[in-house]
């Protein structure tokens, strides 16, 4: 065991100092030690979120989600969380505990558990079987441990004792988690929404919840994705009762776009389907696989024959008004299903006249403009659009104002730290449970990284910082795109780039013929002949002004080209594109 300093006069190391001959008495080390908890990922985003949770050598993890990417971060697939804090103290990660299956909890698992030991992940069924599935398309990563947990559940991890309680989400098997420690308990909501009647799910027990806060808690980590929103949450029965209604005055094709993590609401089409004797056709890989699993594991009730393949898909035997398809893309995603049938890209889909396309799912900030798009498309081609401005065809995943006053009136926590989303939302998240009651003073704004530090009935937001800055996946590479290399993206996306060519005699130096230019994403050099001539005749004086028997010769001209002919073409056209000499010796 590694013993931290403490501020005491007896400090000690590596060994335990122990008290006078006379005193036989253990020494109580919780009274030394303090926990901490670290934020990785979601105190300024939506999306990457992964806690720490410390008490002396000891650490559990909550979560290892993914961020996707913004829209300056061109050709990065997604986002995760640095670890560098965890490297040199894998073997005191007692234990991963999962709330939930969505990317944003789950994505980074892959990359992530093999850097950190592969220690045994704490997660309800369904979620263990979404990683498992996911885990395949990583064949060098090693087999997760696992230990299945209900509501039930009550674990040992070091100085951690860990139980849950089932929350309501828009996937089943969501939990809180309640984490005792020899200072107090923490509860972590992970993503909630009070729902009194959920669909294909069990309500969350508030009694338990209210057991749980009148014993002390003394810190409530709390969901914030929609704490800007007043009221409550709709319920997903309500979303299933607007549903109906479109299947009862739809007489064409019914074609639903939704999230594929979104599985009550995939329960409830499959269900409306079913009373309507509709068949239903599933587009999107991960659709599909999510489906497929819940089907197996028992989350979704699907009648045999409910569900037919797209390569039996005949329109006499399935006529239109017998026809549903779920699908992804309802964020306008390239490649996804709900674009490939608005572009007759797909094999058997194409839009035609009577069909209805319901898109059952939020807007992600940023996806507004290709969103919209892909309506005009839709309408163009004959569909007709149905989205939630419209009809409550949607019902978001996360507690609005009401339910997190709810929450934390159950919970009567000490301290209150807003979790999961934008600073702003934070804000807003931490305004509510002011309001409420929770002094300001005790109410913790994080940054992602920032150390929260807690003794017994007592806490502070520290001054103190791990690293927790982008590490970004772009294809097989894993945190090997750098800020530089992502701003070199940047500029040759808005501006382009201009290769500039010198072959030069290796004898003496002088130039051999003219540069040749090739020009990307900067001009149209055939429309722009006379700019790209001057710029020609630019790069010939500066090869034949240098001296050709300096030994840096060709690092020098390479960087005056870069510096000069940037500044011309910055001076002719406003436009900085990446300039990339080449000297190539004859």
């Amino acid at each position: 065991m590694v013993y931290r300093k403490t501020n005491r006069p007896e400090q000690y190391n590596k060994k335990p100092v122990h008290g006078p001959k006379t005193s036989n008495k253990p020494r109580n080390l919780a009274r030394e030690n303090k926990l901490k908890i670290m934020v990785l990922g979601g105190l300024e985003e939506v999306g990457r979120n992964m806690t720490l949770m410390e008490y002396g050598s000891d650490i559990i993890i909550i979560d290892i989600g993914l961020q996707f990417p913004e829209e300056d971060m061109p050709g990065i697939d997604y986002i995760i969380p640095n670890i560098s804090y965890l490297k040199g103290k894998e073997r005191n990660i007692k234990g991963v505990i999962i709330t939930h299956s969505h990317m944003d909890h789950i994505g980074g698992i892959p990359h992530i558990m093999p850097k950190i030991g592969n220690p045994m992940i704490y997660t309800a069924k369904l979620s263990k079987g979404i990683i498992e599935k996911r885990q395949e398309e990583y064949r060098q990563a090693p087999k997760l441990k696992f230990h299945v947990i209900d509501e039930k559940s009550n674990i040992k991890l070091g100085n951690f004792r860990i139980e849950f309680f089932r929350v309501n989400h828009n996937i089943p098997d969501s939990f809180a988690v309640v984490v005792h420690t020899p200072d107090g308990t923490i509860v972590h909501t992970g993503d909630f929404k009070i729902d009194h009647s959920p669909v294909n799910d069990i309500p969350a027990d508030l009694n338990r919840i209210a057991r749980i806060g009148a014993n002390g808690v003394l810190g409530l980590m709390a969901d914030s994705t929609s704490a800007m929103e007043e009221g409550h949450q709709i319920s997903e029965t309500h979303v299933g009762y607007e549903m109906e209604k479109i299947f009862e005055m739809c007489e064409g094709r019914i074609i639903i776009g939704t999230f594929a993590s979104l599985l009550t609401r995939v329960q409830q089409i499959i269900t409306i389907a079913e009373s309507y004797d509709r068949k239903i056709m599933v587009e999107g890989r991960s659709m599909k696989t999510n489906i497929e699993i819940a089907h197996k594991l028992g989350y979704l009730k699907i009648k045999p024959g409910t569900i037919i393949s797209s390569d039996n898909y005949n329109s006499r035997k399935n006529p239109d008004n017998k026809m549903v398809v779920i699908g992804s893309g309802a964020q306008g995603e390239q490649n996804a299903f709900l674009v490939r049938f608005a572009n007759d890209e797909h094999k058997y889909l194409q839009v035609k006249e009577g069909d209805t396309i319901v898109f059952s799912s939020s807007v992600i900030p940023g996806n507004e403009r290709t969103i919209q798009t892909l309506k005009d498309t839709l309408y163009r081609k004959g569909g007709k659009v149905i989205h939630n401005k419209m009809m409550d065809v949607h019902a978001g995943g996360h507690a609005k104002k009401e339910d997190l006053k709810l929450m934390i009136r159950l919970i009567q926590p000490k301290y209150y730290i807003p979790i999961e989303a934008n600073h702003y939302m934070l804000k807003i998240n931490g305004e509510v449970a002011e309001s409420i009651g929770i002094p300001k003073e005790n109410i913790f704004i994080g940054n992602n990284g920032q150390i929260m530090e807690f003794t017994k009935n007592n806490g502070k937001l520290t001054n103190q910082f791990v690293p927790t800055d982008y590490v970004m996946v772009d294809g097989l590479g894993v945190g090997d795109v750098s800020n530089i290399v992502l701003r070199d993206r940047r500029v040759m996306a808005e501006d382009g780039m201009l290769v500039v060519i010198a072959t030069i005699s290796n004898k003496d130096g002088k130039l051999i013929g003219n540069p040749d230019i090739i020009s990307r994403g900067f001009v149209y050099m055939k429309e722009n002949k006379k700019l790209i001539e001057t710029t020609r005749m630019k790069i010939k004086k500066i090869c034949e002004d240098n001296d050709t028997q300096s030994k840096a010769f060709d690092d020098h001209l390479k960087n005056k080209i870069r510096d000069e002919i940037g500044q011309y073409l910055w001076q002719q056209t406003k436009r900085r594109p990446m300039i990339l000499p080449v000297v190539i010796k004859v």
